[in-house]
Order: C-alpha cells, then structure tokens, then sequence
C-alpha cells in the first residue's frame, strides 16, 4: 500500500542512512584520536585497565629517575674510592721506599703528607646533591630500586640499602674513624724513624687497602644491581606501553578501509533517501 501521510521506505531509508553516519562518526573519531577505546562507553573494561597500566608505567617513570638519582650517588661514591685506592698505593710504595737504607726519610714523609691531603680532598669531592657517602656519611642509606604492584592491587616502591660507616666511609667528622683515619693518625717519619716503624706503618696502609678495595667492590656490586634494574624497568615500560595499546589502540588500516565503505554506503542510503521520497511525489502525479 502507497501512502502520502506515512513513507514507510523513506522512514526506513532515514534509519539506515543515521545508522552509517553514527558508525562513521565513531570511525572518523577513531583516526583522529588514534585510539579504539578513548573513554570508558567505548569499552568499561578495556579503558579501565589501560587506565590503571598507564598509571603504572608513570609510576615506573618516577621509580628510573630515582634510580638514575640512586646511580648518580653510587657512582659519585666508587669513583671517589677509586681514586682514593690509587692514592693509598702510592702512599704504601713510599713507606716500602722508607725502609731502604740511606733513603731521607723526611723527603718520601713530605710526598706522604702531600698525597694524604689529596685522600682528603678526593674525600670531600665526593658529593652529589649535597650528598656524600665518602665523608661525614653514617647509617643506612636507601635507593629507589623498583615499583611492584602486588596480586591485591597494592603497590609497593622497593628500595636497595646500603650501610655507611667504617668499613665503607673515608672519613668521618673528626678525620680519626673510617677507612683512612689510621692512616691519618700515623706519626710523620723523621730521619730517627725506624724501619720497625715504617713497616709498622706499612701494615696500616695495607689494612686499609683492603678496606678500600672492599668498599669498592661493594659500591661496584649495588652500581650493577641498579644499572641492571634500569634497563628491567626500561623494557617493563615499554611492555606496558605496548600491552597498552593492544588493548586500546586502533587498528589505522582497518580503520581507513572501514571508512571508505561507510563513504560509499552514505552514497547510496542518500540516494535510497531521495528514490523514497520520491515515490511520494510520484503519487501526487496521479491525481494530475
């Protein structure tokens, strides 16, 4: 049955034509933002989690600035026990140089005194952000070692401690504790020094030589352990970043060929329109 008072086909033709522009709207929406789940109506679920992970991988962003933060102290500390390594061997060379007969003591005692100045200048160079775990520095020291969110839902930073005091600082307050302070306090040789006490001297050094190297290898151990941890929470980042957009990016391609055929079946729903409209006028024709 024909009708002027109610186009069925031009209804129908309305509904299907406001269905494509809907579904060309979300399309067009999709390429401009680049994401297939932009807000919480376009997936709860999905949007939901990559809310939270995006939140994760901001908070693994803080945690590699303090590492990087953590890694700058340690090795501001190694480089200073380095250097400070190097020079107590040469302060030990001069001391075995001591015990030689006919050897002016007083001379090799003001190469002593110059080079003990220097542990002592290398020493309070060793700070970072007004930090300094060479001098003046005691009790547990923290770094931001990592970011963990537990099977709850909570979240947890963790941290790598390290313990300064004597048997990993230079000096402390007074200049008489830590690794060097024995090595402060030996008496200068002059030229009625004896060799007893020069190679009393010696087994000082070498005490804290040992000490030293000690200490080293354990601000070298915790710089590995952090640098290791770094480049964990690089790629956990970018697996975030990635797990991320599996879930929430679109697919361009896809997208782009959807587009098209939405362009061609607006063509023809506008030109279904028009042929049902039309018709009507084709009724009117009759009473002509």
């Amino acid at each position: 049955m024909s009708s002027i008072m109610t186009n069925v086909s031009a209804m129908s033709a309305l509904q299907t034509l406001r269905s494509i522009n809907n579904d060309m709207g979300t399309t067009q929406d999709r390429i401009s933002t680049g994401f297939r789940v932009g807000s919480a109506k376009d997936n709860a679920a999905y949007w939901s989690i990559a809310t939270t992970m995006r939140s994760d991988n901001q908070a693994i962003s803080a945690v590699q600035d303090a590492l990087g933060m953590g890694a700058a102290k340690i090795d501001v500390a190694y480089a200073g026990m380095e250097s400070a390594i190097e020079v107590v061997k040469e302060i030990k060379a001069k001391y075995v140089a001591a015990t030689e007969q006919g050897v002016d003591k007083t001379k090799i005692q003001e190469e002593i005194t110059q080079l003990t100045a220097q542990l002592t200048s290398i020493a309070e160079g060793a700070s970072f952000n007004g930090e300094n775990w060479l001098m003046n520095a005691g009790g547990l020291q923290s770094v931001v070692s990592g970011f963990v969110r537990e099977a709850g839902g909570t979240v947890k930073v963790t941290t790598t401690d390290i313990t300064l005091g004597a048997t990993n600082t230079l000096f402390d307050d007074t200049g008489a504790n830590g690794l060097l302070g024995a090595v402060k306090g030996i008496a200068a040789m002059t030229s009625a020094t004896t060799t007893a006490t020069v190679q009393a001297s010696i087994g000082i050094v070498e005490t804290a030589l040992k000490g030293m190297t000690s200490a080293a290898a354990e601000f070298g151990s915790l710089s590995k352990r952090i640098d290791m941890q770094e480049d964990f929470a690089s790629k956990l980042s970018d697996a975030l970043e990635r797990g991320v957009g599996r879930l929430v990016d679109a697919d361009m391609n896809e997208e782009s060929t959807r587009l098209k055929a939405l362009q061609t079946q607006q063509q023809l729903g506008i030109q279904a329109l028009s042929i049902a409209n039309s018709n009507s006028q084709n009724i009117l024709s009759l009473f002509r």
